[in-house]
């Protein structure tokens, strides 16, 4: 699977009109759009592919059966996050979810085919700081050790690239609390780390 499509704001917010008023063709373009972006937050947060392509799925089900309730307050984007993050936290606490081990630079095989893990996303190297893929592994392993808050914020920083005030509309926490909470989810992870790593990566 590749990255979707790059489309302009203006674009984006064409289709999610069209898709509000029934074109099931646009919904499908914001679909490609975001799938993969989506899926590959849904498996950094849950350490698992068959689980996080069931999250993935669900919350593009979610989005359609909602859209009548998106208003453009906030970008599509960040509505599409909300979604997955709370059908993932939801996942997580259910399940008291544990990651098993795996590589995240190995290719899994879904229905469309293999998809790589390590998928380069729009923002420009949000993961240059997990380059080597024992350390991926290392650092995959340990993120799901963090709460669901924590783990939430990490995800969404540091291997996702979005911007703080991004992941406060998704959390809807406040900024200070979103940066509070990044830097307790990064001690946390560097104690976790600890003789594993070099805990440098971190500061």
């Amino acid at each position: 699977m590749t990255a979707g499509p790059t489309l302009s704001l203006e674009q984006i917010q064409g289709l999610v009109r069209r898709a509000q008023q029934g074109d099931n063709a646009a919904f499908e373009q914001l679909v490609e759009l975001y799938k993969t972006k989506i899926y590959n937050y849904a498996l950094r947060m849950l350490g698992d592919p068959d689980t996080a392509e069931d999250v993935a799925q669900e919350t593009f089900i979610k989005a359609y059966s909602s859209l009548s309730s998106f208003r453009g307050a906030a970008a599509f984007q960040t509505w599409l996050y909300r979604i997955a993050s709370n059908l993932a936290i939801d996942t997580v606490r259910r399940r008291k979810y544990r990651q098993n081990t795996f590589s995240l630079d190995e290719p899994i095989e879904t229905s469309d085919g293999p998809i790589e893990r390590d998928i380069e996303d729009d923002a420009a190297g949000p993961e240059r700081r997990f380059e080597s893929a024992q350390l991926q592994q290392q650092v995959s392993q340990a993120i799901v050790q963090l709460s669901p808050k924590l783990r939430t914020v990490l995800v969404l920083y540091e291997l996702q690239g979005l911007s703080y005030d991004e992941i406060a509309g998704i959390v809807g926490a406040p900024l200070g609390t979103v940066k509070s909470r990044l830097f307790n989810a990064r001690e946390q992870l560097k104690k976790i780390l600890v003789d594993e790593v070099d805990v440098e990566t971190f500061r």
